[in-house]
């Protein structure tokens, strides 16, 4: 397979990029011919630029969230636009606005590079990846994404050996199993749920299951023992602080999804048919 035909000299460096990265995610060469050929012209960087700065501002607006029982680990609210950015820019533009008001986010004041928040600075942009990915009809990526993020974390430390802190993995993952599995019926029932009426539980499904996507991700990195050896001092520890998460989190990201609907409803309808919203076929549309 070819690399994408030189269309100019300005954007040729960045489709360069997005391609290896595409050809990286998707196995099938139409997938990711596809993906390669967003269109990075100058009005999408300017989207991306925008929605990135207005994840910025939100980071000095919202209050942070101390995890509970975590010294040092914080939950930041802002993280729940990222669905919003899947939805309205699609799952690769959406994930490169996440990636980037993510580093700012976190080099510029409040964050000031802090270093606990490093191992965790890919939960938005997976967050857009995913919502992206299942609203714009690549259902299937999304739930091969999120379906390997579950898998992995059985066999991560704190979940092993399996037979003696089987309950770990079953505190930690029950909630995302049910995520994983919802994205099936919110394709299949899209169109119906997407009458007037019905569109706001439509999109706090999908929401709903980006944060639980973004809430895997950081599982899984906080089960890798130089990340959790910067929080606790043993491991046992460890299993201690996920067996009491299906006591707290899963309220957090039932919350999170609740207010990043509150939002998409009225800027998807706001943007519908405008040149800010990516211009692909939803799984609501014909």
């Amino acid at each position: 397979m070819q690399s994408p035909p030189r269309t100019s000299e300005s954007n040729y460096l960045e489709r360069q990029i997005l391609f290896r990265l595409c050809k990286k995610i998707h196995s099938n060469i139409d997938d990711y011919t596809e993906c390669s050929n967003v269109n990075l012209s100058s009005r999408n960087v300017a989207l991306v630029a925008i929605f990135a700065a207005l994840y910025y501002i939100l980071s000095l607006i919202l209050p942070a969230l101390y995890a509970v029982g975590v010294p040092n680990l914080q939950i930041r609210l802002e993280a729940l636009v990222a669905s919003v950015f899947g939805l309205v820019l699609g799952p690769y533009l959406g994930a490169m606005a996440a990636v980037l008001g993510v580093l700012v986010s976190w080099v510029l004041p409040p964050s000031s590079f802090n270093p606990y928040g490093v191992p965790f600075l890919l939960s938005p942009p997976l967050n857009a990846l995913v919502v992206g990915l299942v609203f714009y009809k690549r259902w299937k990526w999304g739930f091969a994404i999120m379906a390997a993020l579950i898998l992995a974390f059985p066999f991560l430390p704190p979940s092993q050996p399996l037979g003696d802190y089987y309950y770990v993995s079953i505190a930690v993952l029950w909630d995302k199993i049910i995520a994983l599995l919802l994205i099936i019926p919110t394709v299949r029932f899209a169109k119906k749920l997407s009458q007037s009426s019905r569109l706001p539980l439509l999109f706090f499904f999908i929401c709903f299951i980006g944060n639980q996507a973004d809430n895997m991700w950081g599982s899984d990195v906080f089960a890798i023992p130089s990340v959790y050896s910067l929080f606790f001092p043993s491991l046992q520890a460890v299993r201690d602080a996920f067996t009491f998460s299906p006591f707290f989190y899963p309220a957090i990201r039932l919350v999170e999804a609740i207010l990043a609907m509150m939002i998409a409803v009225p800027v998807l309808r706001s943007l519908k048919g405008t040149k800010w919203v990516v211009r692909e076929k939803s799984i609501i549309e014909e």
